[in-house]
C-alpha cells in the first residue's frame, strides 16, 4: 500500500483539531490525531460502511458523503492501528548506529521523533524503551509502554522505522510479557549472577569457586576451559589478550554464572518467539567493577560457542556512568580501554558497543562513535524525565518545587539501585532558589541526580486520602504544553545525537 501525507480531509472538520503531521491516507481513507488537553484522539474518514472501520473502537458519525470515526487513543485501537500500518509496527535494527530513548512517562515520543528527524534519520531509533525495574517503579506495562510509542510516532508522522527494547530483563517471566507486547529488541540483564568477589580472590579461592559454577548448563567442565584458553591468545586488530591461570579463573568465577544465565534466556527467548525475528543485548554494565578485556573475551567466546547470538553488548567501562550527567573519570583512559572493546567486539562479532547509563554522556561520544566506527548503540532513559521537569519548572513553580522537596526526602532510599554520588548537602536547599532560577536546578550536579533517581516515588507517591501526590498535576501540565516538553527534549537530544550523524550516514 502507498502511504502518504496528505493535509486535505480530516483538517478541514472544524470540529477536530488534528495534527497536520499526523494525517496519513491509506487508499483513499484518511486517518490521524486530535490533540485534546488529556491527549489524544483518533479519527478516520472513510466511505460509509468501509471494512478499515472494522476493529476499531469510537462513535460513528456522519460527515457529508463520508463516515467520521472518533475514538480513544486506548490499547485496542493501538493494536488495530499496527495491524493495519505496518510502519507503526518495530522492526530490528541490526547492526546500525543506533540510539534507545526511553520514555517513562509515555509522552516523549513527539519530541523524540522531532530529534531523530532534525538529525536527518541516520542513527536507528528505538521509541519504546523501558526496564522491567522502572516499569514497576512508574506503575506501567509492557503494553502500556508500546502503546504510548505508538501514538506518538503516528502524532508525529514517522515512518522510517524504528526498534522497540524490552530492557534489563532478569526472567523468563518477563520476558514473556514483553514478547506478547510486540518488543523486537531484548536486553538481558545478568548482574546479580555476576560474582564480583572474584575480582580479589586470590587464585586458591578461584579454584575452589571454580567447581561450583553451573557445568551443565554452561556444557563445559574446567578441563576443557583451561585448554581452550591457556593455550592460545587472541589477536583483536593488534592487541594481544593473553590468559593465564589466575586471570582465566578470575573471568570465569566472575561471570560464568552470568553466561549460563543468559545462554538460558537466550534459548527461553528464542524458542517463545518462534519464527518472529528478535534481536538481543546482553548488559553486564550495573556491576561494581569494570569488565577487563579478558573477561570481555572470556564472555563473547563463551556465549558464541554455546550458540548465542546477539547485536550488541555492555560491558562496565572503565570510570563512572551516573544518571543524568556526564562521564566521570580520565577520558583518556576511557579512550584507551574502550578501543580495546571495540576491537574485541569487531574480532569476536561483529556486534555494537552499547552505552548503559549514555544520557548526558556527551565528553565521550565523539571518543565512542570514532573507536567503534558506528557499531554503537547508545541507551537513555530519565533524561527525558528530566526535560519533563524543565516543562514543570516553566509553567508550574510551584510544583516543581514541592517535586524537588519531596525528591530530596526520598533521595537516600531510592539511590540504592542506581551508581550515583549525589549528596544532599551539596544540592541547593529549596527555599534557597527564586522560582526564576528552579530550572537551573537541573543543570546542578547534584540537584540533577537527585530529581533523576526519585522519578518512581514522585510518580507513584500517594496522598493520605488515596488521591496522587503530584502525578495528575504532573501529567497535566505536560498534556497542556505539549509543544513546550517536545521542544525541550528536542533540543535535548539532538546535542545527544549529532556526535553519532557522520559515520552513521555512510551506513546507507
Amino acid at each position: 500500500m502507498n502511504h502518504s501525507v496528505k493535509c486535505v480531509g480530516l483538517e478541514t472538520i472544524s470540529s477536530l483539531r488534528i495534527l497536520r503531521q499526523s494525517v496519513v491516507s491509506v487508499e483513499g481513507i484518511e486517518l490521524g490525531l486530535e490533540q485534546k488537553k488529556e491527549g489524544y484522539r483518533l479519527a478516520i474518514l472513510a466511505p460509509p460502511g468501509s471494512p478499515f472501520f472494522e476493529g476499531f473502537e469510537g462513535e460513528l458519525l456522519n460527515q457529508g458523503s463520508q463516515s467520521l470515526l472518533v475514538g480513544p487513543a486506548n490499547p485496542r485501537n493501538a493494536s488495530v492501528l499496527r495491524f493495519r500500518l505496518p510502519w507503526l509496527r518495530p522492526r530490528l535494527l541490526g547492526l546500525r548506529t543506533s540510539a534507545g530513548l526511553g520514555d517513562r512517562l509515555g509522552l516523549a515520543t513527539p519530541g523524540h521523533v522531532r530529534a531523530v528527524r532534525a538529525t536527518g534519520g541516520t542513527v536507528a531509533p528505538i521509541f519504546p524503551q523501558q526496564s522491567i525495574r522502572e516499569m514497576s517503579r512508574t506503575g506501567r506495562t509492557p503494553q502500556q509502554v508500546m502503546d504510548d510509542a505508538t501514538w506518538g510516532v503516528l502524532a508525529e508522522g514517522w515512518q522510517e522505522g524504528f526498534g522497540a527494547d524490552a530492557d534489563h530483563l532478569k526472567t523468563t517471566v518477563d520476558i514473556d510479557a514483553c514478547m506478547r507486547s510486540g518488543f523486537t529488541f531484548f536486553t538481558i540483564d545478568p548482574g546479580e549472577y555476576v560474582d564480583n568477589r572474584a575480582e580479589t580472590a586470590s587464585l586458591s579461592e578461584l579454584r575452589a569457586a571454580l567447581n561450583g559454577l553451573p557445568w551443565e548448563k554452561l556444557e563445559d567442565d574446567p578441563r576443557a576451559l583451561s585448554a581452550r584458553y591457556l593455550s592460545q591468545s587472541v589477536d583483536a586488530e593488534g592487541y594481544r589478550i593473553r590468559f593465564d591461570e589466575h586471570r582465566l579463573l578470575r573471568a570465569a568465577v566472575k561471570y560464568g554464572r552470568a553466561v549460563a544465565h543468559v545462554a538460558t534466556m537466550y534459548w527461553h527467548l528464542t524458542g517463545l518467539a518462534g519464527g518472529r525475528n528478535c534481536e538481543l543485548e546482553i548488559s553486564i554494565d550495573e556491576t561494581e567493577t569494570p569488565t577487563s578485556h579478558a573477561e570481555h573475551v572470556y564472555i563473547a567466546s563463551e556465549l558464541k560457542r554455546l550458540g548465542v547470538r546477539w547485536v550488541s553488548l555492555a560491558p562496565r567501562y572503565v570510570g563512572r556512568f551516573e544518571k543524568g550527567v556526564d562521564y566521570i573519570g580520565d577520558l583518556a583512559a576511557f579512550e584507551s580501554d574502550f578501543s580495546v572493546h571495540a576491537a574485541i567486539a569487531r574480532q569476536l562479532g561483529p556486534y555494537k558497543l552499547s552505552l548503559h547509563s549514555g544520557s548526558d554522556k556527551f565528553s565521550i561520544y565523539p571518543i565512542a562513535m570514532r573507536l567503534t566506527g558506528g557499531l554503537v548503540h547508545l541507551k537513555t532513559a530519565g533524561t527525558s524525565y528530566l526535560e519533563a521537569l524543565r516543562t514543570i519548572a516553566a509553567h508550574d513553580s510551584e510544583l516543581f518545587r514541592s517535586i524537588y522537596v519531596f525528591a530530596r526526602e526520598r533521595y537516600e532510599t531510592d539511590r540504592a539501585s542506581y551508581h550515583v554520588s549525589a549528596c544532599l548537602d551539596r544540592a541547593p536547599l529549596p527555599e534557597a532558589v527564586s522560582n526564576a532560577e528552579l530550572p537551573v536546578l537541573l543543570n546542578h550536579f547534584d540537584a540533577r541526580e537527585i530529581l533523576h533517581v526519585t522519578f518512581g516515588s514522585v510518580l507513584t507517591s500517594r496522598l493520605p486520602d488515596g488521591g496522587w501526590r503530584f502525578y495528575d498535576l504532573f501529567m497535566d501540565v505536560l498534556h497542556s504544553h505539549p509543544d513546550t516538553y517536545a521542544a525541550n527534549l528536542e533540543a535535548h537530544f539532538l546535542r545527544h545525537l549529532k556526535p553519532f550523524v557522520s559515520v552513521a550516514k555512510a551506513q546507507f
